[in-house]
């Protein structure tokens, strides 16, 4: 009986603790070949990085007219942050986002813009696609709870500007993307010389007859943290991507540019530059983890200790204390996942968008030097 109460205790004492390490958010599965009714079907506002998701995948399908309804109402409800001082202040003591609704990085807002006017071009409607490029530009320069351009948004805001026959429009993005010295940090100069190029051949007159051509390339790869206390632009957390980018790469019919912007955004969330109150409430966070570490540490040695006086008391054969033992040692070799569940930062993101993009006026890409002897998957997108 006394065995059975001790198991008891140490398996519910184990279930929390499991419990609190489980509460982390984790990445969502495929989509692609679902029809558009399916996707449809599924898109549920209430959780926001699915719902990106199956727009992306929608948008991948054709599914137009699904983007054009959904997209814009995920646009108006996931740009504005809330702010609850309950939930803020319930953010210090549980995972971190675990109640938070999660806030479109300006890139998100510019890339989601970007579907939308691509899908509103796809089925003819060229003056609506034309107000969402404009949106475009809003979107990344309105002073929201995060902003900021990018090279991956201006460059494929200049192919669809030229897709819609504006062509002056589109020599602004050329121009600003070329001139975007702050986000290429002297690793895109091959982009950079492309922009130039395309901004020349306008300002010469000069017109292709080949329309551009968009593809994705892979998919966007999953951050890893660790804790970096010193010499880290986020906080105390030290993020990367799981897998490397691509690099820039540029030929006489297109360029290819990956989404590294876009992942710095996520990596740098936690600065105090950028995000304060998420860099204040992981530092006081930091110490609360590592309470909640000691919690198992604690309780191991409490079911130690107690199963084995138990057992004593008992007079019994030993093998209450060695199952106490053993069950202790389990509760407190959960203390490292402990302390990681109560640390681990809030790094949600849109899931299905590329890690690269290429563009290129070739007309199969086979033709794209820039496409040539990729191992990840290639997509077209429009």
């Amino acid at each position: 009986m006394i065995r059975r109460h001790i198991r008891s205790i140490a398996a519910v004492a184990l279930g929390l603790l499991i419990g609190l390490v489980g509460c982390q958010t984790g990445g969502g599965g495929t989509l692609q070949g679902l029809s558009c009714s399916e996707i449809e079907r599924g898109i549920d506002l209430s959780d926001r990085i699915d719902t990106l998701n199956r727009l992306a995948d929608a948008f991948a399908g054709r599914c137009y007219d699904t983007v054009i309804t959904h997209g814009e109402k995920a646009r108006s409800e996931f740009r504005h942050k809330n702010f609850s001082i309950l939930k803020e202040t319930t953010n210090v003591f549980i995972p971190e986002g675990s109640f938070i609704d999660y806030v479109l990085e300006s890139y998100e807002r510019g890339y989601l813009s970007l579907l939308l006017a691509a899908s509103y071009a796809n089925v003819q409607k060229q003056e609506e696609a034309k107000v969402e490029l404009r949106q475009l530009d809003h979107e990344l320069f309105t002073l929201l709870y995060n902003y900021g351009e990018d090279p991956v948004n201006l460059l494929l805001s200049a192919v669809l500007w030229e897709r819609v026959g504006e062509v002056n429009e589109a020599r602004v993005d050329w121009l600003r993307l070329r001139d975007l010295d702050v986000m290429w940090k002297g690793k895109q100069d091959a982009a950079r010389v492309f922009a130039a190029r395309q901004v020349a051949w306008i300002d010469e007159g000069q017109r292709s007859s080949e329309p551009w051509h968009v593809y994705g390339i892979g998919r966007f790869p999953e951050p890893m943290w660790d804790l970096q206390f010193f010499g880290s632009a986020s906080g105390y957390f030290s993020v990367t991507a799981k897998e490397d980018f691509l690099p820039a790469c540029r030929s006489d019919t297109g360029v290819r540019l990956s989404t590294r912007s876009w992942f710095e955004k996520v990596a740098i969330r936690h600065s105090h530059g950028y995000h304060p109150l998420l860099n204040v409430q992981a530092w006081i966070r930091l110490p609360i983890g590592l309470t909640y570490s000691l919690v198992p540490l604690a309780a191991g040695a409490g079911v130690m200790v107690g199963g084995c006086m138990i057992d004593a008391a008992g007079k019994g054969n030993g093998a209450l204390c060695q199952l106490s033992v053993v069950g202790g040692a389990a509760l407190m070799r959960t203390a490292p996942a402990v302390m990681e569940g109560a640390l681990q930062p809030d790094l949600r993101h849109w899931e299905h968008v590329p890690a690269a993009f290429v563009v290129t006026r070739a007309l199969k890409p086979e033709l794209e030097p820039c496409l040539a002897r990729l191992k990840a998957p290639v997509q077209r997108l429009w």
